[in-house]
């Protein structure tokens, strides 16, 4: 079957992640939750304004699991992406190793493009029946998560974030404090969607506590 053809690709949720009305991620369509299926079915999974950020929110979760919960091996991660209830978790291991030509009990490091990029591919791959996107869309996706390539420019050194960051350092007034919030969202990753949930002042604090940790990273970083 085209993967183009697949309920993931139409949802432009590459992950088949599930819609819960409490994950507010970035770029979630209106409505967020899928129509029901053709051919009849419960509609379950979450609706993308663009596949970019449905790859985005799948990287995010990966890199969840393994600051969350510890979990830093294929074998680990994908018992917890596809549990046995519902999949066939050992297959589902299987491929994804084949793909990224990893043992399934090999550390990885989630938070570094060289390892997340072939196991979000992976995921694809199998959850879509065949990888549909580029090689530039997956990179834009990984971006919004705020994973590059190794030796690229990174967050700390772009000028978007730090100009974000002198705008939370100058004020935490509450315009001061959404214009900082939203300018530094597509790089910080999950941490933004925590810093939406605690509340304006509780924010201010997190978006200045970010602030200062651009100011260290450029005092120590030559242009």
């Amino acid at each position: 079957m085209d993967p183009r053809q697949t309920r993931g690709f139409r949802n432009r949720n590459p992950g088949n992640i599930e819609h819960v009305p409490a994950n507010r991620w970035q770029g979630l369509a209106e409505p967020s939750l899928e129509p029901p299926p053709p051919g009849g079915g419960r509609a379950r999974f979450a609706r993308f304004t663009s596949h970019e950020y449905g790859i985005r929110a799948l990287a995010l979760l990966l890199t969840t699991y393994q600051d969350r919960h510890g979990l830093r091996t294929i074998r680990g991660i994908v018992s917890r992406w596809a549990p046995g209830q519902e999949n066939d978790t050992e297959a589902y291991i299987a491929a994804v190793a084949r793909w990224m030509d990893r043992h399934p009990r090999e550390g990885l490091n989630l938070h570094s493009h060289a390892d997340l990029r072939p196991l979000v591919e992976a995921i694809i791959a199998h959850e879509l029946g065949g990888n549909p996107y580029d090689r530039a869309t997956i990179d834009a996706g990984l971006r919004l998560a705020g994973v590059v390539p190794e030796g690229r420019a990174t967050v700390a050194r772009t000028g978007t974030a730090r100009a974000a960051a002198g705008t939370a350092a100058a004020g935490v007034g509450g315009v001061a404090v959404a214009q900082a919030a939203a300018e530094l969202a597509p790089h910080l990753g999950a941490a933004a969607e925590l810093a939406r949930a605690l509340g304006p002042w509780l924010a201010a604090a997190f978006i200045l506590a970010v602030a200062g940790w651009f100011v260290w990273q450029r005092a120590r970083r030559p242009e």
